[in-house]
């Protein structure tokens, strides 16, 4: 079973590896925090829309998804700064994101607006350049949601939270998207949040079924970490062998976990370390 890294927190999302700290988003608290595996936590910036998807450019600049206003910001000297605006692309809030080695940002949304209670339609995927200029690399996709991109640069994996599946795309040396496929049907499995290991297979938060699962290319399920009575919104290979799986849970999601503070960051050993980005 895991154990508790990090309680108090409304709805702990979009975690990231970064400079030997875990770094998420704890929505309705508003803030971006960073926590070692000690258990120290340091807010890093507040972000009024709510911050969800988190990343860096090379220059080691944080940008983060801001979800209520559909755009990606970067925090310039303790300030947040317009970096992209994906209103005109992002049919619902903008949600996760992952930047690519040349600070090339892949930032979804849902396509909808779930919390108002819209039907579902499919959404575009943006791509923000490091000038700021925003790009639609994909369309028809069913809530993209955890995003990863595999050692060589070469490949991007998207989970589609309503479409149960994962999909790939090969990434052109412009940073466009191409030969889109299934990487993984996962019926049953509903894929938020998503990240990568060195075999090549990819750990899944599957918040309707209280776990984490192990996929493999083609859809078999290898490893299964339950999470009883508790969802998994989002998981991070960490630590100094990047073999800390780090699980971000609540024991449910939307506007009204606001006030509420048993949002959890969890954690596991496990036996093939984390790859890729992010």
């Amino acid at each position: 079973m895991p154990e508790t890294l990090l309680d108090g927190l409304t709805f702990p999302e979009g975690p990231r590896w970064h400079q030997d700290r875990l770094w998420f988003s704890d929505f309705y608290n508003h803030r971006v925090v960073a926590v070692g595996l000690d258990g120290a936590a340091e807010t890093i910036i507040t972000v009024p829309n709510i911050p969800s998807g988190l990343g860096w450019l090379p220059d080691g600049t944080l940008l983060v998804v801001s979800m209520n206003d559909r755009r990606l910001l970067r925090v310039q000297n303790g300030v947040l700064v317009t970096q992209g605006d994906l209103s005109a692309i992002a049919g619902g809030p903008c949600n996760d994101m992952v930047v690519d080695a040349q600070g090339r940002a892949y930032v979804g949304n849902f396509g909808y607006d779930r919390f108002k209670g819209e039907e579902v339609r499919p959404a575009k995927l943006a791509r923000v350049d490091p000038d700021g200029s925003v790009t639609v690399v994909a369309e028809d996709l069913l809530f993209p949601n955890g995003t990863v991109i595999t050692p060589d640069g070469r490949t991007l994996i998207i989970g589609e939270s309503m479409g149960n599946r994962l999909t790939a795309f090969d990434i052109t040396a412009d940073g466009a998207l191409s030969n889109r496929r299934i990487w993984a049907d996962t019926p049953g499995v509903v894929p938020d949040g998503i990240c990568l290991d060195e075999e090549g297979a990819i750990w899944v938060a599957d918040p309707r079924s209280n776990r984490v699962v192990r996929v493999k290319q083609g859809g078999a399920i290898a490893d299964t970490i339950p999470l009883p009575d508790r969802q998994a919104f989002a998981c991070m290979l960490g630590g100094a062998d990047r073999r800390t799986l780090l699980i971000c849970t609540a024991p449910g999601s939307g506007p009204d976990r606001a006030g509420k503070t048993d949002g959890k960051i969890e954690f596991e050993r496990v036996a093939v370390a984390g790859a890729g980005l992010p």
